[in-house]
């Protein structure tokens, strides 16, 4: 049985569609919730019992979290710490969160929500290998790039964009990303959830990075256009939260090759439950009073590593440090 959950409701509906047109066979529920409400998750996870999880809810756009980081603590944090505590609670076999390299050394508080939703999940894995609590749950971690064509990718909007005849915006003339297809990310995700057995992380193997502008170049020149000429290019400048290049490893994370020559598997860095619960209901708690100005020093607090950039929390930065 295949259990799909999502707050909203039309995409939900969307691949509901979908099934029925081409997987029949397949034994699938649609359930409408939200995994920041635990009343609701709970009764989920009592109903159903699912063996595996794979947890892909979160808020991933960088600018707008910026705007909103009490948004993005409350889903990419407390939504991914209830959904590990009922998988833990309800005797789930494999517990595999989606990550992001947006969470290496974060510039965002996109970015940095993404890495205390790993630390939570690393915790909990190493206190259970610890022996500190009892559970039968493996938590695994994927870590990857962009998905092209994925919601709120690039490529949708530069096609937008030369077909209203231009101008194609790019933040940067030098920022570059990795990139994989949504077909090769849904590959590695479950084959890597398969090889973990314990506390893993995974990093996939996404090849050389791309320059966004190369990107736009070839678009626009696949469409019959001459970039500049046909259409123009203008860079707009770094957005909120933005940095030129991301990572996939902290300096201090060693990887190891797998059988598969796309994934290797990282060394997760220690993380201590008995201090990171606490430490992030805290930070929740001050996220329910939507004081955007605490929330990000708090999170500073807990993920030292985040420096924002091009944002109006840099100021935060020294006074952590004080």
């Amino acid at each position: 049985k295949l259990i799909l959950v999502d707050q909203a409701e039309s995409p939900l509906h969307n691949v509901q569609l979908e099934l029925l047109d081409n997987w029949r066979d397949i034994d699938a529920k649609m359930l409408v919730a939200d995994v920041t409400n635990q009343t609701r998750m709970e009764s989920i996870f009592k109903d159903y019992r699912p063996q595996y999880v794979f947890h892909a809810a979160a808020y991933k756009h960088v600018p707008m979290m910026e705007k909103y980081p009490c948004e993005a603590v409350r889903t990419n944090v407390l939504g991914t710490s209830i959904m590990a505590d009922m998988a833990l609670k309800y005797d789930v076999k494999k517990f595999i969160m989606i990550s992001t390299d947006k969470a290496v050394n974060p510039s965002s508080v996109m970015g940095a929500t993404k890495r205390l939703a790993e630390m939570y999940v690393q915790s909990l894995g190493s206190a259970i290998q610890e022996g500190n609590i009892i559970g039968k749950t493996s938590f695994i971690t994927t870590r990857f790039g962009n998905v092209l064509g994925s919601n709120g990718s690039v490529i949708p909007l530069f096609r937008q964009q030369i077909m209203e005849g231009g101008p194609v915006t790019v933040t940067h003339p030098d920022i570059i990303r990795y990139f994989m297809t949504i077909p090769e990310a849904c590959r590695l995700v479950l084959e890597a959830a398969f090889m973990g057995q314990g506390n893993d992380i995974f990093i996939f193997d996404m090849g050389k990075p791309v320059k966004i502008t190369d990107m736009a170049c070839r678009m626009i020149k696949l469409a019959g256009l001459q970039p500049d000429k046909d259409i123009e290019i203008v860079y707009t400048g770094l957005r909120p939260g933005e940095k030129l290049y991301e990572e996939l490893l902290y300096n201090e994370e060693n990887s190891t090759p797998t059988l598969n020559p796309k994934i290797f598997k990282g060394i997760s860095l220690k993380q201590d439950y008995d201090k990171i619960k606490p430490a992030l209901q805290q930070l929740v708690e001050v996220a329910q009073t939507d004081n955007k100005k605490e929330t990000v020093y708090r999170l500073k607090q807990i993920v030292p590593e985040f420096k924002s950039m091009n944002s109006v929390y840099e100021a935060l930065d020294e006074k952590t440090c004080i």
